[in-house]
């Protein structure tokens, strides 16, 4: 994945959860044992500590192997090219490797096992995630972890320059960040990743928000449509005349975050998961004075990725898929959702978003911004191909083309020819 603040460190962990013995399969031969694999994550701490709980209501031992994101992939590549029926329960990240994972036949199709369970409520579950999680029409997976773009920004530079509200609307934006730049030379009027392939995934809520994206509905490319032609001089325009001096074209977000928590940024637009290095007295000189909002309108209106980061599946290979289904039929029920999010775990379900209990471990004006991304949201932040890393950097290049004054235009057009032979290639 991009990034991950609250992604721990990559040594491999192995832990038996193995408190309760009792109970018996879910038909005759199932294994009582559920083997579950997890990338570390605050998600899987929470879920570890609540286990116990789990494995009494159900009489089933879980089993987890605990990973770093590196570790993960490599033992899926194994495992799962093998046809390994070793791993039962997944975790997986959607927008990174979901395609290839459906494509290769990894991750069993779930559509009996999300329409059995009427208080489960699949319908509870935000329409952006359940759009990553789905494969030709089939849900692979259940979102547990989703992630938001939104606008940061500092309540004392707005109320300094004049403006009693923060931008509603892209132009908004771009004229406020012109206009604090022009009355603050060492403050840049707005800051946000540059580096051809990290800018990518939040570049995307811009060009939604002019009404493109990276492919259109026949699956061909779609950067070089009026849209994106707009939104890339649009996204590259706001860096290169109201960004910070002298910018760097290979910033992703920790040094996007760090002007910005050093007081040297007004606006800022990038992933709502990363909110507490903006608000920690710790890490941010300007702690105080932070405010959030909703990613501004374009002319599509206002159009944010609402993806899921993390999601859990089940192995194809698996011989054990009953209960590996009442696994992550219990850790993505509304109560074990509900306790994530209030530990700082931003949930995939509306219930979650829509009950005060499940807010109130957020800033206010955060869960606001947070709430209204997830009506109109779009389910994706990346092109969604197999080899994501390569697509990134092509339909990227016109991103810092732009910061650096070149015709955004005809870089656009440049990536579209790049773009297509990159997608009529992977079709074979």
């Amino acid at each position: 994945m991009r990034h991950r603040s609250i992604i721990g460190a990559s040594l491999a962990v192995v832990v038996s959860m193995t408190l309760s013995a009792c109970g018996g399969g879910d038909g005759e031969g199932a294994s009582t044992t559920v083997r579950v694999t997890l990338a570390n994550h605050v998600w899987t701490d929470n879920i570890k500590k609540a286990l116990p709980e789990f494995e009494k209501q159900s009489g089933l031992k879980v089993e987890i192997t605990q990973l770093g994101e590196d570790q993960l992939s490599d033992q899926y590549n194994v495992k799962l090219n093998a046809g390994s029926a070793d791993i039962d329960v997944m975790m997986y990240r959607p927008l990174q490797e979901g395609k290839l994972f459906a494509k290769n036949k990894y991750l069993a199709d779930l559509s009996t096992q999300v329409k059995a369970n009427a208080n489960w409520d699949f319908s509870d579950f935000q329409a952006g995630p359940v759009e990553a999680t789905t494969y030709e029409g089939k849900p692979v997976g259940v979102p547990i972890i989703t992630e938001q773009e939104v606008l940061y920004y500092r309540k004392d530079l707005l109320e300094k320059a004049g403006l009693d509200a923060p931008p509603k609307t892209l132009d908004e934006l771009k004229a406020a960040a012109a206009k604090i730049k022009e009355s603050e030379p060492d403050v840049a009027g707005f800051v946000a990743r540059t580096g051809k392939s990290a800018a990518v995934t939040q570049f995307s809520s811009f060009l939604y928000s002019f009404g493109g994206d990276f492919v259109d509905a026949n699956g061909k490319s779609a950067v070089a449509s009026d849209a994106a032609k707009q939104a890339y001089a649009f996204y590259g325009g706001l860096i290169k005349d109201s960004g910070p001096a002298n910018v760097s074209t290979d910033m992703s977000w920790p040094e996007a975050m760090a002007i910005f928590t050093q007081g040297k940024a007004a606006f800022y637009t990038e992933a709502n998961s990363l909110y507490q290095n903006a608000t920690d007295p710790a890490k941010s000189k300007v702690s105080d004075q932070v405010g959030f909002a909703p990613f501004p309108a374009g002319p599509a209106g206002s159009k944010p990725y609402n993806i899921p980061s993390w999601a859990l599946g089940i192995n194809e290979s698996s011989e054990n898929a009953a209960n590996a289904w009442k696994f992550i039929e219990w850790a993505t029920g509304k109560e074990q959702t509900l306790a994530q999010q209030k530990a700082g775990v931003p949930g995939a379900r509306a219930s979650v978003w829509e009950n005060p209990e499940g807010t109130s471990t957020f800033p206010k004006d955060l869960a606001e911004a947070i709430a209204a991304s997830t009506q109109a949201g779009v389910g994706h932040d990346r092109p969604l191909v197999v080899k994501v890393a390569e697509a990134r950097e092509i339909v990227g290049q016109p991103i810092v083309d732009a910061i650096t004054g070149k015709d955004a235009a005809a870089a656009a057009d440049a990536a579209n020819t790049a773009f297509q032979k990159f997608l009529d290639d992977e079709a074979r």
